[in-house]
């Protein structure tokens, strides 16, 4: 029987002051279709703590030559209650530009959606209960809850101007093989178990794949959705600014 884990508001700790992630995409057939790099920086501003995490996204190789894609989103997250303060994108691809933000005001219990691109979809709407967090940093977050094989945890992630319940799964260990070396990692897998959404609706599925070393590093994500699977190798890896003192 799996053994269920509550999520509750904690100080955000999972990615380090000066730590960085960077990772190489393979995507169906193109093992370096592209990179994101994933990087944390505490700062206080107005008087409090704050993580600001960036994310940036770059397509490569043969796949830029008819997919240019590029994408920066900002994440502001409150270091000591854990919550998500805002989140913007930009970015453009062969299709469209990107240019959102979303504010959220816990005190009022609303969440401001702008989109500057598409008018029309900018809105506001309550903050659900469960203090959401942004996918990658949610991902990435899970290498702080050292589950066992057989457990879970749920989690509210946050994904554009929609929320989404998530049950983060311990599927068991693998052997996995990066451009930074071999690591046995725990396997995690979030299902979405109440009317599924989005990519979840359509079949698709999210991996993380947790070291099981002191460093816990997140070694490899997968994203499996029905036109393919896009797979990111740990290629590079930037320690947090206090592990040098």
């Amino acid at each position: 029987m799996l053994a269920a884990t509550a999520l509750s508001a904690a100080p955000f700790t999972a990615i380090r002051d000066g730590e960085s992630f960077t990772y190489k995409v393979g995507f169906a057939i193109f093992t370096r279709a592209g990179d994101i790099t994933i990087t944390a920086h505490h700062e206080k501003v107005e008087g409090t703590d704050i993580v600001r995490i960036t994310n940036d996204t770059k397509s490569r190789g043969i796949i830029r030559s008819f997919y240019a894609f590029d994408n920066h989103a900002e994440v502001v997250i409150d270091k000591t209650t854990g919550r998500m303060l805002s989140v913007k994108e930009s970015g453009s691809d062969p299709d469209q530009k990107t240019d959102t933000e979303l504010l959220l005001d816990y005190v009022a219990g609303v969440a401001r959606y702008t989109d500057r691109v598409r008018a029309d979809r900018s809105t506001e709407f309550p903050i659900p209960a469960g203090d959401p967090m942004d996918l990658i940093s949610a991902l990435i977050q899970t290498r702080d809850w050292h589950l066992k094989s057989g457990e879970k945890r749920d989690i509210l992630v946050q994904f554009g101007r929609d929320f989404y319940q998530l049950a983060i799964y311990a599927d068991g260990i693998e052997e996995v093989y990066t451009p930074r070396g071999t690591f046995q990692a725990q396997v995690l897998i979030p299902k979405m178990e109440k009317d599924p959404k989005g990519m979840f609706k359509k079949g698709g599925q999210i991996k993380v794949w947790i070291a099981q070393d002191e460093s816990r590093l997140p070694v490899k994500m997968q994203l499996k959705l029905n036109f393919g699977s896009a797979t990111l190798l740990l290629s590079k890896y930037q320690a947090p600014t206090d592990a040098a003192k």
